[in-house]
């Protein structure tokens, strides 16, 4: 991965962006759109579009949600500990024991999620996952007076990890379900739009607001733009480590390449046409079979409107919903190389229809 794109991912994962609260993400992600791409908008939801060639035909629209999983504060008690609800889907057994970051408006809050110490459960209770109104987070605050003065009720908060490498190009960070989805698709539009062969295709880079709780972002947005062609980038499951059941999910390995997904919601000339593009350019990928929904953005995308021919290229991803979410790096140029390809290789006569 350049030095530059790293530089940009890094600022994508640093940022907190739990659904609804996307403004610091968007704000990274719009910033490194301006220098590469036609138009840069934001539209009434929060959805941010960069566009390259919009005269071209027709237009593909790949979109990647920003959003993270977060919490949210619900109830500031007497003592000054603070209450709070989730946004999105938690293992709230992983939970306990993590430090926080609070983000008000005047800046952020530190915190640690605190839980009754196991010394004093009964046999019966260490064998139970807490439940979210037995947790709480502890600012430090000598009583409720002085949590007002540092937080206030709705405020986002995210777990206070980022960004770190492992080896072989692995890296490590909360969030990056799905900001690397959002990295790639920004990274696309910027490989096209410098790119020697110009596109024939007007292509729309979307980083989608709120996934996490709907795929609101994909259905407004694909109804704003009105593709004929749109590809989701999410993450997947990878199945190379232990405690996974690949009779049950397919195998899916870090550092195999992006995965092309292939099933009912996804059109089949645009899976053929990934397929295709992967293997003249000789990128590595893999094939995951999703009988029915996929879960993400590409379901909202494949009925908005009259419909749109849609796919989805997933990165592989170990640990998911936790604040130690592992992908490759390599994966993810891959990915961008593969959709480049594919946005290349359309024009106004390519015929979508089964």
């Amino acid at each position: 991965m350049q030095e530059q794109s790293r530089a940009f991912l890094e600022a994508l994962v640093a940022a907190p962006g739990p659904s609804g609260y996307e403004g610091p993400v968007r704000r990274v992600w719009t910033a490194q759109m301006q220098s590469c791409a036609d138009e840069v908008r934001v539209d009434v939801h929060g959805n941010a579009i960069a566009v390259a060639n919009p005269k071209g035909r027709p237009r593909v629209m790949l979109a990647g949600h920003m959003d993270e999983l977060g919490f949210q504060v619900l109830h500031l008690d007497d003592k000054g500990f603070i209450y709070f609800d989730t946004i999105g889907g938690f293992d709230m057994g992983i939970v306990p024991g993590r430090k926080v970051r609070i983000h008000t408006a005047k800046g952020e809050v530190l915190g640690v999620i605190g839980k009754r110490p196991i010394h004093l459960m009964s046999g019966e209770e260490r064998k139970k996952v807490p439940e979210q109104h037995e947790l709480w987070i502890d600012i430090g605050a000598k009583d409720i007076k002085e949590a007002r003065k540092l937080v206030e009720i709705g405020d986002p908060i995210t777990y206070d990890a980022n960004f770190e490498a492992l080896r072989r190009e692995l890296a490590v960070s909360r969030g990056f379900d799905n900001k690397v989805g959002a990295y790639v698709v920004a990274e696309v539009l910027r490989q096209v739009a410098q790119s020697r062969k110009k596109a024939k295709a007007a292509l729309y880079a979307v980083a989608t607001v709120q996934e996490e709780v709907g795929l609101r972002g994909a259905r407004t947005s694909t109804f704003g733009i009105d593709p004929l062609v749109g590809i989701a980038v999410d993450v997947t499951f990878a199945t190379d480590h232990p405690g996974m059941d690949k009779r049950k999910t397919g195998e899916v390995n870090i550092g195999g390449g992006p995965v092309i997904n292939r099933g009912a919601n996804v059109n089949p000339v645009v899976f053929e046409r990934l397929v295709s593009a992967a293997r003249k350019e000789k990128i590595p990928f893999q094939v995951c079979a999703e009988p029915g929904g996929t879960g993400t953005d590409a379901n909202a995308m494949q009925v908005a409107g009259a419909g749109v021919a849609t796919g989805l290229v997933s990165l592989p991803l170990r640990y998911m919903h936790t604040p130690v979410e592992l992908v490759s790096l390599k994966d993810l140029d891959h990915a961008v190389s593969l959709l480049a390809a594919f946005v290349q290789g359309i024009d106004e006569h390519t015929d979508f229809t089964p």
